[in-house]
């Protein structure tokens, strides 16, 4: 199936804890390019998540963009230094009791005493985190393969048609290319009569210059090769492999097939048919270069 190299997925979920959301952007390029915004704390993840997208992925100038929230909001741990606070508490009583001081110590003293609490980062469970946030990805990914085959469908239907004008034009110019010929030795004759004024005509060498004409203006093995490229053009767009590449090989053959002909024949009604083939040549090549 055709996929487009352009195309928007999102993912999002509540997963342990964390609210996560997982976009995926991409538009063409000749490659597979890779490139993420995510939380620092959450950057073990990046390669994984590049890995994850390479193996549906094969080309693309690809844009991930990750938001994960705490909704439990418990990303420190606070801890009393119980020993430490008693000692403080101790020390004060004492100084209470000989200086005859008012006793005003109260809960919320405590907190001002230095070293009376140790804050310590909750860590991470990295593995956890991957697996949710893989969750998340997929689903963000799931939904940006199906745009972009949306988008492939749409693109596929659009190169068929053109395929088929490709087709009548060169039916149109496989009907004219004999009747140059024709029209060439009849030109050639009536010239001939003109020049000899009635005498006898040597149709042999009429003959012989209508044949140098023909090999040099037949175009019968470029028509055959054109036809031979619209056939596999068709098979291509129904093959479930990457086929970006090889589409585009095959435009210029047939762009190279197109020039040759109107190269050989200088004939207005040829050149104007030539004229309108690589316009849909041309066509059928901007669609492909956003073809996978």
């Amino acid at each position: 199936m055709i996929k487009s190299m352009t195309g928007f997925g999102r993912g999002h979920g509540v997963l342990n804890g964390y609210d996560i959301t997982v976009e995926i952007r991409a538009v063409n390029h000749r490659y597979y390019e890779f490139s993420c915004r995510l939380p620092r704390s959450y950057s073990f993840a990046e390669e994984k998540l590049k890995s994850l997208l390479q193996g549906r992925i094969a080309r693309g100038k690809v844009e991930v963009a990750v938001i994960i929230q705490n909704l439990t909001a418990v990303s420190e741990k606070i801890t009393a230094n119980k020993e430490v606070i008693k000692d403080y508490i101790t020390a004060l009583r004492e100084i209470q009791e000989e200086f005859s001081l008012k006793d005003d110590l109260a809960l919320s003293s405590v907190l001002e005493l230095p070293d009376a609490f140790t804050v310590v980062k909750q860590e991470t469970d990295e593995e956890q985190m991957w697996q949710d946030l893989k969750t998340v990805a997929e689903e963000a990914l799931d939904n940006f393969i199906k745009m972009r085959e949306t988008e492939g469908a749409r693109m596929k239907a659009d190169i068929a048609g053109r395929l088929c004008t490709i087709e009548d034009i060169v039916g149109k110019i496989e009907q004219r290319s004999p009747m140059l010929v024709e029209a060439y030795r009849k030109r050639l004759y009536d010239r001939m009569c003109e020049v000899l004024e009635g005498k006898e005509i040597d149709e042999n060498r009429i003959l012989l210059e209508a044949g140098i004409f023909s090999e040099k203006t037949a175009v019968d093995e470029e028509t055959v090769r054109l036809h031979s490229h619209i056939a596999q053009f068709r098979e291509m767009l129904e093959s479930d492999e990457q086929i970006g590449r090889k589409l585009d090989f095959l435009v210029q053959e047939m762009n190279r097939e197109t020039n040759t002909i109107g190269s050989k024949i200088q004939d207005i009604e040829v050149t104007k048919l030539v004229v309108d083939q690589k316009s849909e040549i041309e066509k059928i090549r901007e669609q492909i270069q956003n073809i996978e």
